[in-house]
């Protein structure tokens, strides 16, 4: 070094150490700042050093430092804080008098160093390192929609991962199954951006680029958010998600559902599946059993063969086909055999049975069935069991023996395999009618429709004795229903309508009569007479007679009169032997033996007027013999079983009428009863 260049170094030691000691901030050699943690939105208490005492916060000035830069924010003094304009003039107040500065509502542009500098007694200045610190908001993760080829060459996007409004800028991992993946050559690269947003927050971006196999089809991908606060070091994770990965197929096979035996009649599918994404374009095709070659099915569904009721025609080899339309390569399956369990052709000899009264018959039940067959025979009408096995024997037919027979020919090994087969057994015999005669109530020149059913083998023809329009329907091979529409006439009325039921050997007839609505006195009329109540007669029923009521109220009535005539000659034959003796004043004596008629007398009181108590009743001016009065009194009203109350005496009591039949009325004496002893 020359001499100018000496002299030049000595200059500028000599500069630097006169602006240290002008006390200029920030030209000496800064001290190491303390550091102060704080959550965005919190307040942030800044310590002008530990080492002063009160004292010497009389003269403070607060600096902001920004890209080195000081500048005053804050004065102290004697104990008194003002604020200097700018960003932080009405966030800033003095606490802990003087020693602390408190600074409100911490943004992440207040990530500085705050100075603290003192004057007396001599300059002295504390530096703090305020970081500032805020949690980001859930991670939300974006998969790829279009999905990645195992057959790309470089890695594609497989998702994308954002964590927004956090400060300092989070760290971003992303992991695969729960495995972490780090940068990878041509095979994992992770791409990563942050925005600062207005508030001074960060957005952070992360894209998630691999070469995926197909053994990734399944595989969970999700990324993760690292972050620093006061409290510590925390986490946040996202949802996990499948990026879809296409792959060609390398194997292709059939299913079918349900999965088990089969029978007709069942809904089955024929599926292709193979292990290609996509799936490749299906066919499938049945090996024909004639020229022994696969032919092609229609389908609807790609790689779906629905048979909605399986028969036995069905049966056979199935083979799917899987196209790739992407490098056009087929891949066959294995061909699989579908077995249809059946039972068919149920068929019953002899087919049309019939026999006389009396006669026998065998029924033979055969069927057609892959497996082993059981075969039973139920009575039609009633659902009855008759016999297990393939033949049927009847003894001794009747009448009633006619009808239908059921074969169920069933495979044990396959539940709810069996069909059936019906048969009519035919008894010869004359017409059955399947009604009684009847009457029927109907209002005159009105149309209706009678009805008559018969039955019989062979079957029975239906004529009517009365003109109308007459259709006829067959209820089964043996009977016959035959319905009259017909006008209700006078003659009709008259006669009624005979129903005539023939075949060659022999005829039935029932008749139905009918009667004017005007003369019933109870019941419902109807246009329709059907059958309903079985009977074979031929008996003819006349008009049934009404219920005769009349003849009981007569009867009851001369009994009533006869009673009372006896009644009447009783009264008349005590009147007539003076056991009777009456009087005006409505007064009687009791007759009482001589030793007992001074013991007590006995008033009875009546509430009726005289009119209403007599069946007999004398004028004013009628005579009496001496003997028929009593107390000088005449008789002007005859006693009557029904009154109980006697003609007055010559004492004035009211004496006890002993010819009534019914109990003695209530007996007073003054005001209290008296019973005769």
């Amino acid at each position: 070094m020359g001499p100018s260049g000496l002299v030049c170094a000595l200059l500028l030691a000599a500069c630097c150490c006169c602006r240290r000691a002008a006390g200029v901030p920030g030209e000496a050699e800064p001290p190491t700042p303390e550091p102060l943690e704080v959550e965005v939105g919190g307040t942030a208490l800044l310590k002008c050093g530990p080492s002063h005492s009160p004292g010497n916060f009389s003269h403070v000035d607060w600096f902001s430092v920004h890209k080195e830069k000081p500048t005053l924010i804050f004065r102290v003094r004697k104990g008194q804080g003002q604020s200097e304009p700018g960003e932080y003039q009405h966030r800033l107040s003095l606490l802990d008098r003087g020693t602390t500065l408190a600074l409100a509502h911490v943004t992440p542009h207040d990530e500085r160093i705050f100075l603290c500098q003192g004057k007396r007694p001599q300059s002295q200045e504390h530096r703090i390192q305020l970081h500032v610190y805020k949690a980001p908001e859930e991670p939300t993760i974006q998969v790829n929609p279009l999905g990645i080829s195992v057959n790309s060459e470089e890695p594609e996007e497989v998702a994308t991962c954002v964590g927004r409004n956090g400060y300092p800028v989070p760290q971003v991992i992303w992991y695969k199954n729960g495995r972490p993946l780090k940068e990878e050559k041509k095979r994992v690269h992770i791409q990563s951006s942050q925005i600062v947003e207005s508030s001074g927050l960060y957005t952070l971006q992360s894209v998630l680029k691999a070469q995926l196999v197909k053994e990734d089809k399944d595989a969970q991908f999700y990324c993760e958010l690292n972050y620093r606060l006061p409290s510590g070091n925390h986490m946040k994770e996202s949802r996990e998600v499948v990026v879809p990965v296409f792959y060609p197929a390398e194997k292709v096979w059939l299913e079918v559902e349900p999965v088990g035996v089969l029978k007709e009649g069942d809904r089955v599918e024929i599926r292709c599946l193979a292990d290609g994404n996509p799936p490749p374009h299906f066919t499938i095709s049945k090996q024909n059993p004639s020229t022994q070659e696969m032919e092609e099915k229609a389908t609807e569904d790609n790689g779906v063969l629905v048979l909605e009721s399986a028969r036995k025609e069905h049966s056979g080899l199935y083979q799917c086909q899987g196209l790739d339309l992407e490098t056009m390569a087929s891949l066959p399956s294995e061909q699989q055999e579908l077995l249809v369990n059946y039972v068919s052709d149920v068929r019953v000899s002899p087919a049309a049975p019939e026999s006389r009264e009396g006669g026998s018959l065998a029924l033979t039940c055969e069927a057609e069935s892959n497996r082993a067959l059981e075969f039973q025979w139920l009575r039609e009408k009633t659902g009855q069991v008759l016999e297990k096995g393939p033949v049927l024997r009847l003894h001794n037919l009747q009448r009633d023996a006619g009808g239908g027979y059921r074969c169920v020919a069933s495979v044990p090994s396959v539940p709810g395999l069996n069909r059936t087969q019906l048969v009519r057994v035919a008894i010869f015999g004359s017409p059955w009618m399947t009604s009684k005669e009847r009457k029927m109530w109907v209002k005159e020149n009105t149309v209706l429709n009678l009805s008559c059913e018969a039955s019989g083998h062979p079957r029975p023809s239906i004529s009517w004795s009365v003109d109308g329009t007459a259709h006829e329907q067959d209820q089964d091979p043996q009977s016959v229903l035959s319905v009259l529409n017909v006008l209700v006439t006078p003659e009709l009325l008259e006669t009624g309508a005979e129903c005539v039921a023939s075949n060659f050997l022999g005829r039935n007839t029932t008749t139905i009569f009918l009667e004017l609505d005007s003369n019933r006195t109870t019941g419902l009329s109807t246009s329709t007479v059907s059958p309903y109540t079985r009977a074979n007669s031929t008996s003819t029923e006349k008009k049934l007679p009404e219920p005769e009521s009349k003849g009981v109220a007569i009867v009851a009535v001369t009994v009533c009169v006869l009673v009372l005539a006896v009644l009447g000659a009783v009264l008349y034959f005590f009147y007539k032997k003076g056991k009777l003796p009456c009087g005006r004043s409505g007064k009687q004596e009791i007759t009482l033996p001589p030793s007992r008629k001074s013991e007590f007398v006995v008033e009875v009181k009546s509430d009726k007027l005289p009119e209403e108590m007599g069946l007999l009743q004398g004028s004013t001016g009628d005579k009496r013999a001496p003997g028929d009065q009593v107390g000088g009194s005449s008789c002007g009203q005859c006693l009557t079983p029904l009154q109980g109350l006697g003609a007055a005496g010559a004492n004035g009591s009211r004496p006890l009428n002993t010819l009534s039949p019914f109990p003695p009325p209530l007996l007073e004496t003054g005001s209290r009863p008296v019973l005769p002893s």
